[in-house]
């Protein structure tokens, strides 16, 4: 009895020490730098965070008819759902450029608070805005 309470304490504190780091008034921000190659690869090998499954995916098609464009190509080692764009030609070009959708038009978002991985031999990087070690100084 005693060991559950603990664990029920235990659960408690880090749904509590979650909740207050949304709290945090600093956070280690990211930016990307350089440009694109125009390779295509973003278009061909996405995720959605918001979708966990192929239903999921079809009532978000019907939701957002521009996501009508899209067909899930795989899923990751963890079960993710890997998206490809169906008007990305083989040139690695959007077909369609002018009316793309805004999460295409916004990629990659130009300063992120995580650092994100964009593929292998896109131009982008992304690159903390502060050193971590300047950071520290800063914070103290």
């Amino acid at each position: 009895m005693k060991k559950r309470f603990l664990k029920l304490i235990d659960f408690i504190a880090i749904v509590i020490n979650e909740g207050l780091s949304y709290f945090v008034s600093e956070k280690l921000g990211y930016k990307i730098i350089e440009e694109c190659k125009k390779c295509g690869k973003c278009c061909r090998y996405m995720y959605s965070l918001d979708t966990f499954g192929e239903k999921d995916f079809r009532i978000m098609q019907r939701i957002y008819p521009g996501y009508r464009r899209f067909k899930i190509v795989g899923q990751d080692e963890f079960g993710n759902l890997i998206f490809a764009c169906r008007l990305v030609g083989d040139d690695g070009l959007c077909r369609d450029y002018e009316d793309r959708l805004p999460l295409c038009r916004k990629y990659p978002a130009k300063k992120i608070y995580f650092n994100g991985k964009l593929h292998e031999g896109c131009g982008f990087k992304v690159v903390p805005e502060v050193e971590f070690k300047e950071y520290l100084k800063i914070s103290q």
